[in-house]
């Protein structure tokens, strides 16, 4: 549907992280011509493995810092790039004004996809930390508008992953084996969305002429689910029952407030979720807004059942060696207490 598949030099900034990683992939995978920028300097270990199997795949490397508007010109010109897709972590979030800067600059970008890849920023509205995040978002947003840049933005709501209100990151988010922490009544419902599902549709979306200038909204209606519900999936997965505890708003609000970085932004993002319910406090006009699943009705999703499969396949796997089964287990518990 308006898609421009294999067509369009695609600029990612951000590849090596967490959802970068997926999205630099899917577009990999589509076949479009994938730049990434490498900031110059050392790179963790990490990193440079990141890079490396990326060009692997057929991803060009090019050296520039984001925040380099005479460097980003030049790359987008002599690349001839269409489209540039920020997945810039939230420390680097500023660095996006000088590419916004740049791509007004050469005007030769049909496309520029800023780093969102959560909930949507103009409807949503976490308490502190998270609300600084969010304002900084929506002042990119207007910059973005008031340069005249043609834009898409990815609201994919929550990433498939257990949403431990404490946890350090998505990736480190197996399921719990000892006992289900459940926020409030654990009825409040959301989407989830596996990580290389908002790398397919992100580049999918990116090459749409039906999503410029438009909000592109995930909302799967096989992965609208309560935290009970996710509870039920693990458990009927695993092939036991686990204890219940619940988690009050109070334990959250009482996380955010510490300011911890990112434990507390995390904190506040999964209270907006869990308990505001910003999933699910507006409707989608029609004007600004496309959902994806409309977008491309013939597209499946993952569903997070599936997903769960590998997270329980893991776990079988693990407790073959004592020491990583213990590993998994105080992992969990600790993210629990």
């Amino acid at each position: 549907m308006g898609e421009a598949r294999g067509s369009g030099a695609t600029l990612i900034v951000g590849s090596t992280g967490f959802i970068g990683r997926f999205v630099t992939e899917a577009s990999l995978a589509l076949r479009v011509p994938t730049y990434v920028l490498r900031r110059p300097g050392s790179a963790d270990p990490a990193k440079e493995a990141s890079f490396r199997s990326l060009e692997l795949k057929g991803a060009v490397i090019v050296q520039g810092s984001a925040d380099d508007k005479q460097l980003i010109i030049k790359i987008l010109k002599e690349k001839n790039i269409e489209v540039v897709i920020s997945v810039i972590g939230g420390r680097n979030l500023a660095d996006q004004f000088s590419l916004i800067e740049a791509i007004q600059s050469t005007g030769t970008v049909r496309r520029f996809l800023p780093s969102e890849f959560g909930n949507d920023v103009d409807r949503a509205n976490p308490v502190e930390p998270g609300s600084r995040v969010y304002e900084e978002k929506r002042e990119i947003r207007k910059a973005i508008e008031a340069a005249g840049v043609p834009f898409t933005y990815i609201c994919c709501n929550s990433i498939a992953s257990w949403p431990f209100y404490d946890q350090y990151h998505h990736s480190e988010a197996f399921p719990p084996l000892d006992k289900l922490a459940i926020y409030g009544d654990g009825d409040m419902k959301a989407y989830f969305v596996t990580g290389p599902d908002i790398g397919k549709f992100t580049i999918k979306a990116a090459h749409d002429i039906h999503t410029l200038n438009k909000t592109v909204h995930f909302r799967p209606n096989c992965n609208f689910l309560s935290m009970n519900e996710l509870g039920d999936l693990w458990e009927k997965r695993i092939g036991r029952t686990l204890p219940r505890v619940t988690i009050p708003e109070s334990a959250l609000l009482a996380a955010a407030a510490e300011n911890k970085i990112p434990e507390s932004f995390v904190a506040s993002f999964i209270h907006d979720v869990f308990f505001r319910g910003c999933h699910l406090s507006f409707s989608i006009d029609g004007r600004r807004d496309v959902e994806v699943s409309q977008l491309y009705p013939d597209v499946p999703f993952q569903t997070i059942e599936d997903w769960l499969e590998g997270c329980s396949a893991y776990y079988l796997n693990a407790v073959n060696s004592t020491e990583e089964k213990l590993s998994y287990k105080e992992r969990s518990v600790e993210k629990l207490n």
